[in-house]
């Protein structure tokens, strides 16, 4: 970790804790910063504010007290969750105090390069499979970011042979000032978190701060598939390496006589990828792209893609229980990961689908329901996918009360041959704190059956 002494004596408050503000609160206490946390959650049911408070760290639970900047604030570190519309929020930037997410933090800190990766769908596999390659190639990387390991402390640990593969969300992204990926990867882009950003537009701004401070020496990894991730492109100053599965390029990553291509490079053939799902080939492809720029071997690619077979609850396999093959896509927040996921199942699907309601429609998905002969819905959103349900002509259509009580369901319409899969087109905040506990409590109900 850098010795650095932006923060020697400075005021700062930490606002939010979850894993993110208690690593960061922790960190800059370490730098000498005079910190004070502030979190929503009351003290007496706050273990993570009683730790801080334990080591000499200010902590006011309870609110947000608009109050807090009357004390002479120099920086806030913000939660990504909350919105800039918070008051607190919105009366810091008004008196000019910097908004930042421990993201920044952790690059200020940083004695190792970061591999950036962003994008509406396929962060969560894309970074992973960066890493299993990085790692099979002995190219020390550590994991970190949205993905669950808070980045500021994956930096304080690293060195300059390490390499940060970091999962990147809009969110955390508007918090930056310097961070400055060597590698950054943009998977793709399409309406996500409108609640949070309001429009497409700023969206797209937010997820374009990735590559905002990189320069000729760094490298933007892009999906030469879409006009919006391509016109991003255009306003960076890194190099450009696209990536393509459907058409050939004449540099990047890019699928040419179903084999994999890097720079005119054969990788391996296409039917020898472990990773199911057409769509899980733009993720390949960058993880390539990624991979071959930071020195890995084709060997150690070759190796990850003949054995890797997806993460946790991104079409995840379950279990085979009386014919019926069990899968957890409780990461498809949104409607085209739930289509992707569809497209990658050949035989009859009981699709459980249903979560929070941020306002849209399903109709997108209505082509994509022809092979589900059951649809079970749950949560805020069950009227209106019932309702595209009916218009893709599904017969059996099912309400229940939560994910654990469709599973039985499930189970009931069935029959041997047929794809049980969990793919809720949702963000699960209507009913479970996240999208891990959401399909946590499915693989739960699915081995109940047995």
């Amino acid at each position: 970790m850098k010795q650095i002494n932006t923060y020697l004596h400075k005021k700062i408050l930490v606002l939010g804790l979850a894993k993110s503000g208690v690593t960061a609160a922790a960190l800059l206490h370490k730098l000498g910063a005079f910190v004070t946390v502030n979190d929503m959650k009351p003290l007496s049911e706050n273990p993570e504010a009683q730790g801080l408070l334990e080591q000499g760290i200010k902590v006011i639970c309870g609110e947000h007290p608009v109050e807090l900047l009357d004390e002479g604030f120099e920086l806030i570190v913000k939660n990504p969750g909350i919105p800039y519309h918070n008051p607190l929020v919105e009366g810091a930037i008004e008196k000019g105090i910097p908004v930042i997410t421990e993201v920044e933090l952790a690059y200020q800190i940083s004695e190792a390069p970061f591999i950036g990766i962003t994008g509406t769908n396929g962060k969560t596999t894309t970074t992973t499979l960066i890493y299993e390659m990085l790692k099979e190639g002995n190219k020390h990387p550590l994991i970190a970011g949205n993905i669950g390991t808070v980045a500021s402390g994956v930096a304080e640990e690293a060195t300059p042979e390490n390499n940060i593969v970091i999962e990147l969300s809009s969110f955390q992204l508007m918090g930056i000032n310097t961070f400055k990926p060597k590698i950054a990867v943009l998977t793709n882009l399409y309406d996500a978190h409108l609640d949070y950003h309001g429009t497409k537009e700023e969206y797209i701004k937010a997820k374009a701060y990735i590559t905002k401070n990189q320069t000729e020496e760094d490298y933007f990894i892009v999906n030469a598939d879409q006009k919006e991730v391509m016109k991003t492109a255009e306003l960076s100053k890194a190099q450009i390496i696209p990536f393509s599965p459907t058409q050939v390029l004449n540099n990047g990553a890019y699928i040419q006589d179903d084999w994999v291509f890097f720079n005119d490079e054969k990788i391996m053939p296409v039917k020898e990828i472990a990773l199911p799902g057409v769509h899980n080939l733009e993720n390949i492809l960058s993880a390539i792209a990624a991979s071959k720029l930071t020195g890995v071997s084709n060997e150690a690619i070759d190796k990850v893609l003949r054995t890797f077979t997806g993460v946790k609850h991104r079409l995840q396999y379950v279990a085979e229980i009386g014919g019926r093959k069990f899968y957890n896509d409780s990461k498809a927040t949104n409607i085209l990961a739930t289509i992707n996921a569809l497209k990658a199942f050949k035989k009859p699907i009981i699709l459980l689908a249903g979560g929070l309601d941020r306002g849209n429609e399903f109709d997108e998905l209505i082509p994509y329901l022809k092979g589900v002969k059951t649809l079970i819905t749950f949560g805020q959103t069950a009227p209106k996918i019932e309702r595209a349900g009916k218009d893709a002509g599904i017969k059996q259509i099912e309400r229940v009360d939560n994910v654990e009580k469709a599973v039985p369901v499930a189970f009931r319409y069935s029959e041997p041959g047929d794809v049980v899969l969990l793919s809720p087109a949702c963000a699960s905040w209507d009913q479970y704190k996240t999208f891990e506990v959401r399909g946590d409590i499915f693989i739960n109900a699915v081995h109940k059956l047995k």
